[in-house]
């Protein structure tokens, strides 16, 4: 938080009741929690934990994230991951795919040679 100039004063907190899993204790208390970044207007919930205080804890991390991307843009370290996960995804192109069809062509030729001729026999005659 110190890094990005950030002030404890500049966060608003509210806890509301989840509505998801968690049972009694979830029906009962308010660990729904809601962040917002006054200066960003940016916004985090969090209702993965039955704990109001662990849901706080991940809700700023969650929040600090956020800002980060959005002050840092591309450099952020959630974007290249993205970006990386993109790329390893995209479909090869049709020049590409001919070159590695080729190149195992080639390998498995080269395989072949090393394959033991038939009815060949040894050095020493057997």
């Amino acid at each position: 938080m110190r890094g990005l100039g950030l002030e404890p004063n500049d966060f608003e907190e509210t806890f509301i009741r989840a509505g998801k899993r968690g049972g009694q204790n979830v029906n009962k208390v308010s660990t729904c929690v809601v962040i917002r970044h006054r200066p960003t207007g940016l916004e985090v919930r969090c209702q993965r934990e039955r704990s109001q205080a662990l849901n706080r804890f991940l809700a700023k991390r969650l929040l600090v994230d956020k800002i980060e991307e959005f002050f840092l843009g591309l450099e952020s370290a959630r974007r290249r991951d993205a970006e990386k996960i993109r790329r390893q995804k995209r479909r090869r192109s049709r020049k590409a795919k001919k070159k590695m069809l080729e190149d195992k062509h080639r390998r498995s030729l080269k395989k072949g040679l090393r394959q033991k001729l038939s009815g060949s026999r040894g050095f020493d005659g057997e």
